[in-house]
């Protein structure tokens, strides 16, 4: 069901309004309340943990047909509150855990085969690491997440699209049913999940493919990376594993998702007018591309890859900024602990965003094509945050930011896009009063918040 065809079952009718550069007859795209709490989560973090971490020098493709023996997973400290604390102090309000990437070692005891924590000397078997991490985000009041690829797994000796490789009709049934059966276990035994990633989607059933839509009953509610169009929640890659968002960037967008998982993003900017309401999420992670998987893995001897605080914080304005999340990849070590020189980046990124926008030096919120701020006396500032109140849609399309400085009002910024979050920089400028002018609008701009800050 499209936007405008909701709206008609909705009874929603959206007036005229007159207003210079307002839709007369716009169809908007309502997010559902589990979409807004995802908005205003704004940073998760992205847990990659794998048996290559214990054995740095295999790589998948290369070696096909061969799998590391799953008696070297043997993490001595493992510890998923640690995890959650690194997490937290980053100012992250959800984790996704990659419960399986494309080796195909399980980091729970599957039903679906053997290669997993349960052929591990760790915790001689008993273990079950998708259970401690979804335990430890409820204890620290993180929103529990779970990634499982489908598309490729080098144990079943399957990679993109999702086909076993060399063809075999049979193997390919095998292989789907397994997909199946750790689809069902991830979703059904550890509680409600926020967020369900795909990555890459799953390769249609006719296309010979696996089903799963009709597994999403189990999880009706989460948010659905790349996921089937029957989801009820859906967010979008941003195109690049670099934090950055496209600018303009917009929540809703015209996309082709199949209803077996398949997706396929025609425009990464999405489109104001889209039929769905489809916003964007930015990853990357928090380690160098040049290092062991790209930044996502963790090996020994990299702790110098590491990011810097301010390259995370340059990534949070071309994310967070430019209304989408921001999704940080956290990596784990042998021990099974979030490195210490990580940790100490995690945080102080998160010191450093909570430095610049905790304490805004003035606010407001308002209607209509233009709205102003006082701030009294003649004060410095050099950032503008602004945020639309999105449960109605986003309906700004274009926009000008202005500062009185006692003899004019003097530009600051301007855009094309607010959404949830637009975050604007610019040189100092020393004024009594803001104003945002929209000059383009689909409906009625509604306006949650115009912030201004002195960084």
């Amino acid at each position: 069901m499209d936007r405008r065809d909701f709206l008609k079952t909705c009874g929603v009718a959206v007036p005229g309004l007159g207003i210079a550069g307002v839709s007369s007859a716009a169809a908007l795209a309502l997010p559902t309340a589990r979409a807004l709490e995802w908005a205003d989560c704004e940073l998760g973090v992205l847990i990659h943990y794998d048996i290559t971490v214990f054995e740095p020098g295999y790589e998948w493709r290369k070696q096909w047909g061969y799998h590391p023996d799953p008696r070297i997973f043997n993490p001595s400290a493992l510890s998923t509150d640690q995890w959650m604390s690194a997490a937290q102090s980053a100012g992250a309000k959800y984790a996704v855990l990659v419960a399986k990437h494309c080796s195909g070692f399980s980091l729970w005891p599957t039903r679906a085969h053997e290669y997993s924590v349960k052929s591990t000397p760790w915790k001689n078997g008993k273990g079950d690491i998708v259970a401690e991490f979804v335990d430890s985000c409820r204890k620290f009041g993180i929103r529990p997440g779970i990634y499982c690829s489908a598309v490729a797994n080098a144990y079943f000796q399957v990679d993109n699209p999702g086909l076993v490789k060399p063809p075999d009709p049979e193997a390919q049934k095998r292989y789907n049913q397994v997909v199946v059966t750790q689809f069902t276990e991830l979703w059904s035994n550890y509680g409600k999940l926020f967020e369900i990633w795909f990555d890459g989607g799953v390769l249609p059933p006719d296309q010979g493919g696996p089903e799963l839509a009709p597994l999403i009953s189990l999880q009706p509610d989460a948010i659905y990376f790349q996921g089937p169009s029957a989801a009820r929640n859906l967010i979008r890659w941003s195109g690049n594993e670099f934090g950055t968002a496209p600018e303009p960037n917009w929540s809703a967008a015209d996309i082709t998702t199949s209803a077996n998982g398949a997706a396929e993003i025609k425009d990464r900017h999405g489109n104001p007018r889209g039929n769905t309401w489809c916003p964007a999420e930015a990853d990357l992670p928090i380690r160098k591309w040049a290092s062991y998987g790209g930044g996502w893995i963790w090996k020994q001897g990299q702790d110098s890859m590491l990011k810097s605080k301010q390259g995370l914080v340059k990534s949070y304005y071309k994310s967070v900024g430019r209304n989408a999340n921001m999704m940080l990849g956290m990596v784990v070590d042998d021990r099974g602990l979030v490195p210490e020189a990580d940790c100490r980046l995690l945080r102080e990124f998160g010191d450093e965003i909570r430095r610049r926008f905790a304490t805004p030096m003035a606010e407001a919120s308002g209607r209509g094509n233009l709205i102003e701020l006082s701030l009294g006396a003649a004060k410095a500032i050099n950032h503008a945050v602004l945020m639309e109140d999105i449960s109605q849609d986003q309906r700004i399309l274009k926009y000008r930011v202005e500062g009185f400085n006692g003899l004019f009002w003097q530009p600051l910024a301007r855009g094309e896009s607010i959404g949830h979050k637009r975050i604007h920089r610019f040189p100092d400028a020393r004024v009594s009063k803001i104003r945002l002018k929209i000059t383009a609008a689909l409906a009625e701009p509604l306006l949650r918040s115009i912030a201004v800050f002195k960084v």
